[in-house]
């Protein structure tokens, strides 16, 4: 921190989508229905597999941590962004930005390894399916959840103390509505350009290498399921399915922007859209629409909420 005390820069400016008063408007109420539907979405998700024993299975059981992580990568930056355009304030301060670069990589890196782990239960599910109760056992799926978690603190933690050694004094405006390396370590005041492609880069090299990763094992997967043409291989292939859109959905953006950290900041804003609003909202959509356990599951939650109020005795005075 003593480095970054030294920067006289101590706040910067999010310059945000548009600087066209009716685009903002617009989205000011895009931006808060999505907002909303995330939210509400993962919400009902998390509560529908805890509420449900059928549910207590290790897919569920990562699905459920998706969907927080889900509700935490679309809280970091949108709700500042929607009170911006009420209030017209669009600063942050030096240590709020450096904050939301911590959580953006921890909640982008956790979802990457838990995706990757979703996929490996998948993979033992249906080419391995009766060794799948001895490979993921309740304690092998707690410890895939952690891994997830320790795996996202360190990549966050080496984007943050690499943020903190650079030193700003100008200018101080950010073409983004949050703070991310690829954007603010361009307004720092020293030559760092080797230094920041190579640390910025690496995170897209890791990025593009999981996906590969996980395209591979999801091509292993649609040829098992090819060679089984039955009621269960098709419950599988659409699984499987809603699970490679995710992975498309959120890889794909994150891939693009720190492979190439320098490119037009307006298609990074774009993008950026896709992996902090779009794939939070996506995940209930595909996950309760493709599934009909929790669909069923989620028919039970409703019936038993309305059976509790029309229980619940109403006193007149």
């Amino acid at each position: 921190m003593d480095v970054a005390n030294k920067s006289t820069v101590s706040e910067f400016v999010l310059l945000g989508l548009s600087d066209s008063w009716e685009l903002q408007m617009f989205f000011f109420m895009v931006f808060s229905l999505f907002y909303v539907a995330a939210m509400v979405g993962n919400s009902l998700i998390v509560i529908t597999v805890i509420t449900d024993s059928h549910l207590h299975s290790p897919m569920y059981v990562l699905l459920t941590n998706l969907s927080i992580i889900d509700m935490s990568l679309a809280s970091f930056a949108t709700p500042k962004m929607i009170t911006d355009h009420l209030t017209g304030n669009k600063t942050i301060s030096f240590d709020g930005c450096i904050t939301q670069i911590f959580f953006l990589h921890l909640f982008t890196g956790t979802e990457i390894i838990l995706l990757m782990a979703m996929s490996f239960d998948r993979y033992i599910a249906i080419c391995k399916p009766l060794h799948y109760a001895s490979i993921m056992s309740p304690q092998v799926c707690v410890a895939l959840v952690v891994a997830s978690w320790v795996v996202g603190v360190m990549h966050s933690m080496s984007q943050v103390i690499f943020a903190l050694t650079l030193p700003f004094c100008g200018p101080s405006d950010i073409d983004s509505f949050f703070c991310d390396l690829p954007i603010v370590f361009q307004l720092s005041c020293v030559d760092t350009y080797v230094l920041g492609l190579f640390m910025i880069s690496t995170s897209g090299i890791i990025a593009l290498s999981c996906f590969i990763l996980l395209f591979n094992s999801y091509i292993i997967v649609l040829v098992t399921i090819k060679n089984h043409s039955s009621r269960g291989s098709s419950k599988a292939l659409s699984t499987c399915t809603a699970h490679f859109i995710v992975v498309f959905m959120f890889f794909g953006p994150c891939i693009f922007i720190y492979m190439w950290p320098l490119s037009n900041f307006l298609v990074d804003k774009i993008l950026s859209v896709f992996y902090t609003i779009f794939t939070p909202i996506l995940n209930p959509v595909i996950y309760t629409l493709r599934n009909q356990e929790v669909k069923t599951a989620l028919r039970k939650l409703k019936n038993r909420l309305l059976h509790s109020n029309k229980a619940t005795p109403l006193y007149y005075f």
